[in-house]
């Protein structure tokens, strides 16, 4: 079982994604502690609190990645069975994204979310090797077999990752198909890669990165949530033509993945920020700003930046981990762990 471990280290430079060995808890315990607290109910359910307490495959998986990051089989395992349990209801391999604690059933939408799907298999993969368990690398090859399958397509010269497998096909929709550039987590890729060998996953990796260095709509030159990919890449129709909640991870995971140029880091951060650190939910024909989030979890995103870019270190308590809501709090506590693993110079 340790072939994982280094097949991953051939491939990874050490700025790159984080190998199983490295990011032994580089989430502390007491960051995770509050985090769990928080978030994570007894059956190993991840509480979306911003969004109606209900649960989805991103929460699931993004669980599964800070426990490992923490070291805490216990609790990644507590995670991992109420996921098999309760979303992993599909025939294709793939989890149901949306479970609703309101609704009998629970599973409210069976269709799949793509980047929930790669966090799982990435995590379950991750902890196999470091902990021993031949039924998470099994689970996880099942996933990405199933990825690889059912959503990574071929159109138009580009590889690409499909954010569902209903909905967003070119025969699904007239600007189909349509993509979410925040659903390339980059980090993943070479994890599934040698899970379920093919030359697909490098080339997703290089479309992605190269398509989103293109994205640069209005006045902020920022991407869209949901683009469409038919022919010339612009904003979805039907969706809100904005830089968004979705859109806002993009830069925390080129570099999570040690992926992406100074010019693109720099065009996203002038465009994301405020002068005061906050980060701006836009409209994306005007350059309005749409909402202003001050929460720790976005700032810190800004904080990476200017450390990767220049240097800089972190401001006074920027490491100190509070729990606010779900989505800020996870992104703050993935931040967290990139710098301790990989610039700990900025702390």
């Amino acid at each position: 079982m340790r072939y994982l471990l280094c097949l991953i280290a051939l491939l990874m430079i050490p700025s790159g994604p984080l190998r199983a060995e490295e990011g032994r808890a580089a989430v502390k315990d007491s960051a995770w502690a509050a985090y769990k607290a928080s978030f994570l109910d007894p059956t190993g359910r991840v509480v979306d609190d911003g969004n109606g307490g209900i649960s989805h495959s991103e929460g699931q998986g993004y669980g599964l990645l800070l426990a490992f990051l923490a070291d805490k089989p216990a609790d990644f395992e507590q995670i991992w069975s109420f996921t098999r349990r309760e979303l992993l209801l599909r025939d294709d391999g793939l989890a149901a994204w949306k479970w609703s604690p309101a609704d009998t059933p629970h599973v409210v939408d069976v269709n799949n979310a793509t980047d929930g799907d790669i966090l799982i298999a990435y995590a379950l993969a991750l902890a196999a090797d470091r902990w021993e368990r031949s039924d998470y690398s099994s689970a996880a090859a099942t996933v990405a077999r199933a990825i690889l399958d059912k959503t990574v397509i071929e159109h138009g010269g580009r590889t690409l990752l499909m954010p569902g497998v209903e909905g967003f096909s070119a025969s699904d929709r007239a600007d189909g198909p349509v993509i979410n550039p925040s659903y390339w987590i980059f980090e993943a890729l070479p994890v599934l890669d040698r899970l379920v060998p093919s030359p697909k996953w490098q080339a997703l990796a290089a479309d992605g990165e190269a398509m989103i260095a293109r994205l640069k709509f209005g006045p902020r030159q920022l991407p869209a949530d949901w683009v469409s990919a038919r022919t010339a890449l612009k904003p979805a129709a039907g969706f809100p033509r904005t830089f968004g909640y979705n859109a806002l991870r993009i830069p925390l995971y080129l570099m999570r993945a040690g992926r992406a140029d100074r010019d693109l880091l720099l065009q996203l951060q002038r465009g994301m920020f405020a002068p005061d650190g906050s980060l701006v939910i836009s409209d994306l024909e005007t350059g309005a700003a749409n909402d202003t989030l001050s929460d720790p979890g976005y700032r810190f995103i800004n904080h990476i930046l200017a450390c990767v870019l220049d240097g800089t270190k972190l401001p006074d308590g920027a490491a100190t981990f509070r729990p606010t809501q779900y989505y800020p709090s996870t992104l703050h506590l993935l931040g967290l762990s990139f710098v301790e693993e990989k610039h700990p110079e900025c702390l």
